[in-house]
């Protein structure tokens, strides 16, 4: 297979500073993955949440790093222990939305779209739709703050249900109750095995019927049975991770490229593929970036799409997402461009919008990104 890359301009190794203000577009990202530090610190002490490991903020984000590196599945779910946690009051929901609007912003995101699971925000008294309407006003906040430092951003909420629960049709029914005021989607999160997204058909099958937008955590611990019922049998728009879709696809010792039956039908179908690399590091699905999936999928032009999943446990941004992968694959702009677009593609808002973002933002973000290589 021939490369996709040239040899202009364009085609040299972008900078970590060129990465950071390339306009970038988030498709995968848990609100309550992505808590500064002190802010869990602060909420911590605000509310009389006990049982934080280290009260210090530089080292309680030190002990997410190491938790989350562990290789220990306790210790990891540990870490959602205490970000939802101080998650519990109207305040608190306020402030961690508006942060991460901030801190997405700062990171040359220009759209997101960030998932959280309202009843995990139930034990301070909220009802579901309070917690809905807080985390709102604080994406509302954190774009105005961002608009005040020069930086755009539009943040959609994805609202998620729990696999092992039993309340995906009240959250699905939820989001289309609130789907013309912030919220533009819907997913399902949680262990894979064992609960299968076909327990949550009921709410799948309302979302359709209504019209509505939905992408399901899929191929990322479990395998091709997963995606194939995520696609097949609940219809979903998008794969959350998806990393498993390689399991389908052979490459022989000559270069020989073989896609099975699955993996033809989403790239054809163009499906999009919510990849998150340092995140798969930590769970096993990939053991180093040069080895991720996303550099066989990119060359056979997948949908594929970069993103965070959780930016505290995996000390990550999406600006660091992409300096991994230049390193391990010599992504160009060129490149980043391609997955930004995919991205905003695939994005659950209207198509003039998302139209808008690409011809309006994005190319000409990295248009100018590109003209710095002529004055060099």
């Amino acid at each position: 297979m021939t490369s996709h890359r040239t040899e202009k301009p364009s085609a040299k190794t972008p900078t970590p500073d060129q990465i950071r203000r390339a306009p970038k577009v988030l498709l995968h990202d848990h609100l309550d993955g992505g808590l500064r530090p002190g802010t869990v610190a602060d909420l911590a002490r605000a509310s009389g949440y006990e049982g934080l490991p280290e009260t210090d903020a530089d080292l309680l984000g030190t002990w997410f790093r190491e938790a989350a590196d562990s290789g220990s599945l306790e210790r990891y779910l540990e870490t959602f222990s205490h970000t939802v946690g101080v998650m519990q009051t109207r305040d608190a929901l306020v402030r961690v939305a508006a942060e991460c609007a901030e801190d997405l912003a700062e990171d040359g995101i220009v759209y997101a779209e960030v998932r959280y699971a309202p009843e995990q925000h139930l034990e301070g008294g909220l009802g579901l739709e309070e917690v809905v309407e807080a985390v709102n006003e604080g994406f509302r906040e954190g774009e105005r703050r961002a608009r005040e430092n020069g930086r755009r951003i539009r943040v959609g909420a994805l609202l998620t249900a729990m696999r092992h629960a039993a309340r995906a049709l009240e959250i699905a029914e939820l989001a289309n109750r609130y789907r013309d005021e912030g919220v533009v989607g819907f997913d399902i999160a949680g262990a894979e095995a064992g609960y299968p997204p076909t327990r949550h058909l009921d709410a799948f099958e309302y979302l359709k019927r209504e019209n509505n937008h939905f992408t399901i955590h899929a191929g990322e611990a479990f395998g091709l049975p997963s995606i194939w019922q995520a696609l097949q049998w609940c219809g979903a728009d998008r794969l959350g991770h998806g990393v498993r879709i390689i399991d389908d696809i052979e490459v022989g010792e000559d270069g020989t490229v073989r896609l099975g039956r699955l993996a033809s039908y989403v790239r054809d179908k163009r499906i999009p593929l919510e990849m998150c690399p340092s995140s798969n590091l930590q769970t096993g699905a990939a053991d180093s970036y040069a080895e991720h999936p996303i550099g066989l999928l990119r060359r056979l032009y997948f949908r594929v799409t970069v993103n965070t999943d959780n930016r505290l446990m995996s000390h990550t941004s999406l600006s660091r997402e992409f300096e991994h992968l230049v390193g391990a694959f010599a992504y160009t702009l060129d490149d980043l461009q391609w997955f930004s677009v995919n991205a905003m593609k695939s994005a659950f808002i209207p198509f003039d919008e998302r139209l808008a973002m690409i011809n309006d933002v994005i190319k000409p973000g990295y248009a100018e990104l590109k003209s710095e290589w002529l004055f060099q």
